[in-house]
C-alpha cells in the first residue's frame, strides 16, 4: 500500500477523561499523521504514539486542519477508537478456494459480508487467518523490522501441489518455505489446517501435521499451535467444487488419525526426526466440531491446557461449561416470582453438551429453560453451530411455538455491535415476527442474568 492511498484514521469514539477527550476531541475527527508521519493502520498508529512528545495533525468534522502538541507518559493511550484498523484499505484474498465460506453464500446480501481478507495486520491485530500468498517484500520486511508476531496461517496442507489445489494458486506451494523463514526469524504463527476428504486428509493429513510439528520446536516455536477443523460447507457452494461433507464415520477416523499422531509426538517418535519439544504446550488440536459431528464426548478441561486456539473452536464448548459451572456455584438466586419461561436457542451441534447447563438453571425455583436446539435450513446444514443460525433459521422454527417470556439468544448469532443476523434480518425483524421479547447474551454471566434477572417486566411488543 502507498502513502497516497492511506486515508485520515477517522475516530469514532473518544474515551472519556482521556487526553483526547481532555482536548476536546469528538467523533468525527481524523488524524492525519503523527510526527510528521501518516499513519497506515493501526499498528502504525500505536506505534508512532509510543513516544512522550507527539505533534498531531488532525482534520476536524468542519475540514479545518489543527497542529496539536501533546506531552504525555511513554505508553499512554490517547484515548480514541477508529472506524478501521487500516487506513489504507484491506489486502484482498488472491486465493480461490473452494471451501471459503464467503463465496458458499447468497448473493444479495450486505456488502461486507463479501469482503476476502487476507491481511497481516488483521491477523496480527485480531487473531484472522491469512494464507501468505499475497505478501510483497516491502510487508515481509515490516513484518519482521516490528515483529508482527504470532500470525494466524491457514496451512491446510503442507505437500506444494496439495496446498496449490486447495488455494488455486501457484504461490501457495512455498508454505514450509515461509514457515522457515519465521522459525528464522524468531517468529512464531498459529495454523490452521482445514480437512476437505478425499483432498488433504488421510496420508496428506498426516504428511502435514508431522511437517508442522517439527517447528513447535525450542522457546519460541515457529509453529506454536496446530488447529485441525473441519471443512464447512452450504447449499450455495459453487458447483464442481470436490468437496464431501464430513460424516460422523470420518469424524471419528480423523479423531483417531489426530490423537495417535498427539501420543506419537508426546513421546518424541514424530518419524525419528522429530524430537520432543522444550515446551510442555502440545502442538496439535482437535476442533470441538469434530466431537460433536462424531457424536462422541469433548475432552476434559486439563486436555486443552491454555487454549491455545480457541479462536478456532478448540475447547470454546468446554471452556463455556467450565465457565457456567463455576458461576452457577456461586449463585444463590431467590426463587424468581412471578415464574417465567424462557426459550434458549442454540446449534444442534452443541445440544448434548449444553444440556446440563438448561437443567442447572431449571433447578432455579420459578424458572423454565427450554433448549432450542436448531440446525440451519438457510445453510442447509443438518448439524449447524450457533453462530451460523440465522434469523431465518430462528423464525421457521420457532414461529407457532409457545415461547414463554422470551427468546435468550447468543450473541454470536449477531454481527458484531449491530443487532443484524447473517441473513440480513434485523433482531427487531425477528422479534415482530416472533411477537415475543429476545434478549442477546453474550457468555456466561449475560446468560445467567439475562435467565434469572428479567425482573418483572411485561413482554412489550
Amino acid at each position: 500500500m502507498s502513502e497516497s492511498s492511506t486515508k485520515p484514521a477517522r475516530i469514532t469514539k473518544v474515551i472519556p477523561d482521556s487526553i483526547c477527550a481532555e482536548m476536546g476531541f469528538e467523533p468525527g475527527d481524523s488524524i492525519v499523521a503523527v510526527n510528521g508521519q501518516k499513519p497506515r493502520d493501526l499498528i502504525d498508529y500505536q506505534f508512532l504514539c509510543a513516544d512522550e512528545f507527539l505533534e498531531l495533525e488532525v482534520l476536524d468534522t468542519k475540514g479545518k486542519t489543527h497542529k496539536l502538541e501533546i506531552e504525555k507518559e511513554y505508553d499512554e493511550d490517547l484515548g480514541v477508537e477508529f472506524e478501521t484498523a487500516l487506513f489504507d484499505g484491506l489486502i484482498q484474498c488472491n486465493n480461490r478456494c473452494p471451501f471459503c465460506f464467503i463465496d458458499q453464500q447468497p448473493s444479495g446480501k450486505r456488502e461486507t459480508l463479501y469482503f476476502k481478507d487476507d491481511d497481516y495486520r488483521l491477523s496480527f491485530l485480531y487473531g484472522s487467518y491469512l494464507t501468505l500468498t499475497n505478501l510483497t517484500e516491502k510487508e515481509w520486511n515490516r513484518i519482521e523490522q516490528m515483529r508482527l508476531s504470532p500470525l494466524y496461517v491457514s496451512v491446510h496442507a503442507t505437500e506444494p501441489d496439495v496446498r496449490i489445489r486447495l488455494l488455486k494458486n501457484f504461490r501457495a506451494g512455498k508454505i514450509l518455505e515461509q514457515i522457515k523463514w519465521f522459525q528464522e526469524r524468531r517468529l512464531q504463527i498459529h495454523a490452521q489446517v482445514v480437512v476437505c476428504p478425499g483432498i488433504n486428509d488421510g496420508e496428506h493429513l498426516e504428511r502435514t501435521l508431522l511437517d508442522l510439528a517439527k517447528f513447535h520446536t525450542g522457546n519460541i516455536p515457529a509453529v506454536a499451535s496446530v488447529a485441525v477443523v473441519p471443512v464447512g460447507l452450504t447449499r450455495f457452494r459453487p458447483a464442481a467444487d470436490e468437496l464431501i461433507a464430513v460424516t460422523a464415520e470420518k469424524a471419528r477416523e480423523v479423531i483417531a488419525q489426530v490423537q495417535k499422531i498427539q501420543g506419537v509426538l508426546s513421546q518424541g517418535k514424530g518419524g525419528g526426526k522429530t524430537k520432543k519439544k522444550s515446551s510442555k504446550s502440545r502442538c496439535i488440536w482437535l476442533a470441538d466440531e469434530w466431537f460433536l459431528i462424531a457424536g462422541l464426548d469433548l475432552p476434559s478441561a486439563a486436555d486443552y491446557e491454555d487454549y491455545p486456539q480457541i479462536g478456532n473452536g478448540v475447547g470454546s464448548i468446554r471452556q463455556f461449561i467450565g465457565q457456567f459451572e463455576a458461576a452457577f456455584a456461586k449463585l444463590q438466586p431467590l426463587p424468581v416470582i412471578p415464574p417465567r419461561r424462557l426459550v434458549w436457542v442454540v446449534g444442534n451441534a452443541v445440544e448434548k453438551a449444553f444440556e446440563p447447563i438448561a437443567q442447572q438453571l431449571n433447578q432455579i425455583p420459578g424458572l423454565s429453560v427450554n433448549m432450542a436446539a436448531l440446525s440451519s435450513r438457510y445453510w442447509g446444514q443438518t448439524i449447524t453451530v450457533t453462530g451460523l443460525l440465522t434469523g431465518q433459521d430462528l423464525l421457521e422454527a420457532l414461529q407457532g411455538r409457545d415461547l414463554g417470556d422470551g427468546i435468550l439468544l447468543p450473541s454470536v448469532m449477531l454481527k458484531q455491535g449491530e443487532p443484524r443476523f447473517l441473513d440480513d434480518m434485523t433482531l427487531e425483524q425477528l422479534e415482530n415476527s416472533l411477537k415475543t421479547r429476545i434478549l442477546p447474551v453474550s457468555g456466561v454471566e449475560e446468560l445467567i442474568s439475562a435467565a434469572i434477572g428479567l425482573a418483572n417486566a411485561e413482554v412489550q411488543l
